[in-house]
């Protein structure tokens, strides 16, 4: 694998515990399994399983938890050369339990990725990376590394980057601060390439049920390719000029989580294919073809339980 792979993703790698016990609050809850999680880290493995070149960068803590995750990455041989272990804070560690009725309770312990640094990350990755994709759910919630994320998007731009950005909202973690999430992914939004939003984050971030002007005022802040999945009614896809929904495949889903990590991995993934992924945007032709390929990622993804261990292969993607 190349040095300097050809996408770094940015942001938090943590374990989810998930209580294994049934419809059940953490407080009764007593069993546990642990996974490795966050959304970049998701998005790396997608694109290595599909057979491209990823690199993560973050922050875990130098404790068994963040050597487990450190593990997993370079298992499935996504680049772990921009993961620091932090000596001094935790790896960060998500609870949830399912209850009947579909909610989660929840509970988030910080740690060490919210303390990546703008003078630690390698300033030369980044400038030899062609995609840099920003997707993270935590890095916004708190400085440094809200500064951190968001002085690195505007340096990846002023350097003529290819940007990728996915909001990634999670109600658990801003619940009552909306609007200061609004304000800040909408700074990232403005200087993407390509954004990848649901219908409900777009209507968070735009205030408007209509998918079609949504879009547009996503167009307006200065996003170029935006993608807002629909789940199983698909993708709507817009360049600024064309605009269309891109049919996702029938599966049975059996558990979503991670499905829209994969579905930008394997973007990604088509986008690093090309000499110059800038260009993409103005071929709606080529653009419906990688949406149609990261649907058909992304259902696959629901026919299997897990995040990284769901990520179909090339070859399952191509035969299904």
């Amino acid at each position: 694998m190349s040095k300097n792979a050809s996408v770094i993703c940015i942001g938090e790698l943590l374990i989810d515990f998930f209580c294994t016990d049934i419809d059940i609050t953490l407080i009764e809850g007593k069993k546990f399994e642990k996974q490795a999680g966050g959304a970049p880290a998701n998005v790396c493995a997608a694109i290595v399983k599909l057979g491209g070149s990823a690199l993560f960068s973050g922050k875990v803590g130098d404790d068994p938890f963040g050597h487990f995750l450190k593990n997993t990455l370079d298992e499935i041989q996504v680049d772990t050369s921009m993961l620091l272990l932090d000596k001094d804070n935790p790896t960060t560690l998500a609870f949830v339990s399912l209850k009947k009725n579909g909610e989660r309770d929840f509970v988030f312990n910080r740690g060490a990725d919210a303390y990546l640094m703008e003078e630690e990350l390698d300033k030369d990755k980044l400038k030899e990376a062609g995609i840099l994709h920003f997707g993270s759910a935590t890095a916004l919630l708190k400085d440094p590394f809200q500064t951190t994320y968001l002085n690195t998007i505007i340096a990846a731009s002023k350097e003529g980057k290819f940007i990728s950005f996915d909001p990634n909202y999670r109600l658990d973690l801003w619940k009552g601060r909306e609007s200061q999430f609004v304000y800040l992914v909408k700074q990232g939004i403005a200087l993407a390439d390509f954004v990848k939003v649901s219908d409900e984050e777009l209507k968070i971030i735009t205030g408007t049920d209509d998918l079609t002007k949504g879009v547009q005022d996503l167009h307006k802040l200065g996003a170029k390719i935006i993608a807002v999945t629909l789940g199983k009614e698909g993708t709507f896809l817009s360049n600024g000029i064309n605009q269309e929904i891109i049919s996702s495949i029938p599966v049975e889903s059996i558990d979503s989580t991670g499905a829209g990590d994969a579905f930008v991995g394997a973007a990604l993934f088509r986008f690093a294919k090309e000499d110059d992924p800038k260009e993409i945007s103005e071929d709606f032709q080529l653009l419906k073809e990688i949406i149609s390929f990261s649907n058909k990622v992304g259902g696959l993804v629901c026919t299997k339980i897990g995040a990284i261990s769901a990520i179909p292969s090339i070859e399952e993607v191509l035969k299904s």
